[in-house]
């Protein structure tokens, strides 16, 4: 398997959020209240809007750039899931911030 196979499915395991779902959310308070702000937008706010992007593109017209960023993802999404907390996590800043990367653990 490619390299950029190998990307394309570590990236659709790790988002599993629809791109129409990811938009939406986006679009909440609570989507732009997490995150390491760098500039006005959130880093991972600006991670999902490129999400969306990738998702909508043809495998085919997807750029090195499209793969770094998919192995970004994957990296922040396996990292995240590792410090669950505790207790019921539905309304939890770290869930909103995963969903900001495309990954609803609930």
């Amino acid at each position: 398997m490619s390299d950029q196979q190998e990307t394309w499915r570590e990236f659709r395991d790790a988002v599993n959020m629809a791109p129409a779902k990811l938009e939406k959310w986006l679009r909440t308070d609570e989507s732009r209240a997490v995150g390491a702000r760098s500039g006005g937008e959130s880093v991972g706010h600006r991670s999902g809007r490129r999400i969306v992007s990738i998702l909508r593109t043809k495998k085919a017209d997807l750029t090195a750039d499209d793969y770094a960023h998919m192995r970004k993802v994957v990296g922040y999404v396996r990292r995240h899931l590792a410090q669950r907390p505790s207790g019921d996590v539905t309304d939890s800043r770290w869930r909103y911030s995963l969903m900001n990367w495309g990954h609803d653990p609930v």
